[in-house]
This record gives C-alpha cells, structure tokens and sequence, in this order.
C-alpha cells in the first residue's frame, strides 16, 4: 500500500487526506496540535462558489490608502512589516493587467464550478449533511453609486456561470427583517451556501479519517526532504523523519516556509482575519450578507451570529490586534439592530493569500514526490473538498478534469 504523509490538519489537509484513503492509500497526518486553533475553525462558514473576483486595486484610487491610514479600517499593514510585504504586493499589482486578470478569473471559475457537488460528497460521506443551508447570500449596498460600481464584476460572474439577482430595499427587507433600513440595493447570490460551525464540521472530518486509518503524528515539521528517489521525507523538529511515497504540503500560511526548505520560491502571506461571534445573535440574519462598503460579512451559524472580515498583514508572529474584533462588532451594531452581545467572542486567524488569488494545488517544481495543497486564501472552506480530489487524482496518475497549470508552484518562479 502507497504511503502519503500530510503535514497540516486544517480542512483542505483533512480534505486531501480523506481523498486519498479513498484511492487505497495509507495515510499520516503531521500537525502542532491536532486540537488546537486554526483558519479553518474561524471563517464565516461560507460555501462561496461565485467567488471569482481576485483581489485586485485598479479602479480602487486612493481607497486604498484611506484604509490604510484609518487604525480599524478593513485594510492594515504593520509597519514594521511593510518591507517584507513588498515583493507580495508588486506582484499583486500585476494582477489588474488584463491578461492576467482574465487567466485569473477563469481559473478561479474552473476549480469552484466543481466546489458545490464535491463539498455535498464529502459532507455525505462523513454524515454531516445537515449541517449545510443552501439559501444563498446576500450582498447589500448602503448607495446606488457603489451598487453600480460593480454591475461589470456581477456581469463577469454571470458570464462565468453564477446564478444572481438584484433586490429592492423593499425586497431585502422581507428576506432579512433583521437589517437596519439604510440598504438601498442587494444581490442575492443564489449559489452560495453555509455550514452550521467550521470547527464542528473539521473536527468531524478528523474523526473520520482517524476512524479509517489513519496515524497522526503531533510536532512541527522544520523541512522536506526528497533525495531519494523512491520517497520523500518531513523532517521534524525533535529529530524524527517520517517517510512515504510522497509527501503533501497542507500547512496553510505556514507552507512557503518549508516550499522554500526545497528550494520552491513561493509568494505566501498570512492575511489575518478577525471575526467577533455572538451566541445569542443567530436568528437576527437567515443567510450569510455580505455588507459592500464595508467590507465585512456576518452569518447565522450555530453557534452564533459571527462577524468577521479585515486584512491584516503583521506576519505569523505578530500579536493579534483584537480592537480590530471590536471595530468589526462596532460596524455590527450600526446595520444589525438589537444585538444580543452576551457572551460575544473574538478570534483572529491566518489565511494563507498568494498575490493572484489562487490556491498552489500540485507538484513541487523540484521534487515530484512533493505535492501542494495552500493558498486558498478566503475560499479555504469552499475549495478544500475540491482540492482533496484534485490532489486524489495527482495521487493516482489520472487526468485533471480542470487545468492545474494556473496553481502551480512554478508561477512565483517566471
């Protein structure tokens, strides 16, 4: 029996390694704390799948750097950090040239068409199907001005596939009573969906794979090693090497530390997000809204109503910045009246961003025993069931039903 090693238990490393129990292989996951916290416990629980949009600043103006000199704004770049960040950002701005935006979008629209009917496969087959609430999303606009503003992305997206329409205020008062009435336009965005709790639904996911076999190993890998051409190796901190056939590299933000241990050059930063959850706040919203202007999104999951958004960039090691949590609830209270905060919460996590919005999905360019799986950035949640199956098929040496060339790890290097 083939042997893989993942090193990262977050959801796209369970994903993958799920994935590959199912294609008969023997599976070890490496993680630092199996129990511990991670980007995937935190997100918004959005199955984003019209997300195809990169994070791009054309068009923005100085609004931007109005984010920037605002403390709490939904933009933030330490500044002792801002030297570091420079080769991600002139990289980023390559991504509003029309050629590569163009590349970008169609690639992001390939792996999502897949993400709905994968995620409801995997969901099934860890029986936690409940757990999905496929009633779309809202995203809602304070002006008419920002509402037309982006007519040309709703467009491109309905190009691509994605099922929308637009709302009166009238119209979204009925959906979302719970709404101040300040809203003068939405966009129901019918494809979108969202799962109870993120950290319910990975710690499901873990059992499960735990259940079929696999061995997880707790430490913190420092290096990979594939000399050898008949196996590859996860060199850990206090000495230990595990080996197998092959090896994959799941570990999020953390990832491009040991892509670089192989000599893979790879653009990663941990783009930190925050979220404040409300237990007593769920029944205020019926679905995920997206608030336009304000970048920020709040979803009725079980456990509460959470609040997140924000893009930190302070590194991994940075202490986190929980006013930034606060200002988020701040923004909460002005558009969701009659919130309950009693036992409120607050969290930040690193999501693992490259400057072109996509996700490394395949082989190292130097050791093919080596695969990626990181990157995903916001769509984490959404693309892991995919990606699991991408990987699965690397695995067993069958076609990809999509063009993996736009993920490679080869990118950073032209």
């Amino acid at each position: 029996m083939s042997k893989l090693i993942v090193i990262g238990a977050g959801i796209v490393g369970l994903s993958c390694a799920l994935s590959a129990q199912r294609r008969g292989w023997q599976v070890t996951v490496i993680d630092k704390d199996f129990e511990g916290d991670r980007a995937s416990h935190g997100n918004a629980g959005g199955i984003a799948v019209t997300e195809c949009i990169p994070l791009n600043l054309a068009g923005l103006g100085l609004q931007p750097l109005k984010w920037l000199m605002d403390p709490l704004g939904p933009l933030s770049i330490r500044a002792s950090y801002a030297p570091r960040l420079l080769p991600w950002f002139l990289a980023l701005r390559q991504v509003a040239q029309p050629h590569n935006f163009q590349r970008i979008v169609q690639a992001l629209a390939s792996i999502n068409a897949r993400c709905m009917p994968d995620f409801e496969l995997l969901l099934k087959e860890t029986e936690m199907s409940h757990v999905l609430h496929k009633v779309g999303a809202l995203t809602v606009y304070e002006s008419e001005r920002a509402f037309k503003a982006d007519q040309s992305d709703w467009e491109l997206k309905r190009s691509l596939g994605a099922n929308w329409h637009s709302l009166s205020s009238a119209e979204l008062a009925e959906l979302e009573p719970g709404l101040a009435p300040v809203f003068v336009r939405a966009v129901m965005q019918e494809d979108w969906a969202h799962i109870d709790d993120p950290k319910q639904w990975v710690t499901a996911l873990r059992k499960k794979i735990k259940a079929l076999g696999a061995e997880y190993v707790t430490g913190q890998v420092t290096s990979i090693s594939s000399a050898d051409s008949e196996a590859a190796s996860a060199v850990m901190a206090d000495g230990r090497r595990l080996s197998g056939d092959k090896v994959l590299v799941a570990a999020g933000a953390w990832s491009a530390i040991l892509a670089r241990t192989l000599g893979d050059k790879v653009l990663l930063e941990s783009e930190r997000g925050y979220n404040t959850t409300l237990p007593l706040s769920a029944t205020r919203l019926n679905r995920e809204v997206i608030f336009a202007e304000r970048k920020f999104v709040a979803t009725p999951l079980s456990i509460g109503l959470r609040i997140g958004g924000a893009a930190e960039f302070a590194g991994l090691s940075s202490a986190a910045n929980y006013q930034r949590s606060e200002a988020l609830l701040q923004l909460a209270r002005r558009f969701i009246p009659n919130l309950d905060e009693t036992g409120a919460t607050q969290w930040m996590g690193h999501r693992p961003a490259t400057p072109d919005s996509l996700p490394v999905i395949g082989p190292s360019g130097l050791a093919p025993r080596v695969l990626y799986a990181f990157g995903h950035g916001h769509l984490g949640l959404t693309q892991a069931a995919t990606t699991g199956e991408l990987i699965g098929d690397l695995l067993e040496g069958k076609p990809s039903s999509i063009d993996l060339q736009p993920f490679a790890v080869t990118r950073f290097s032209c």
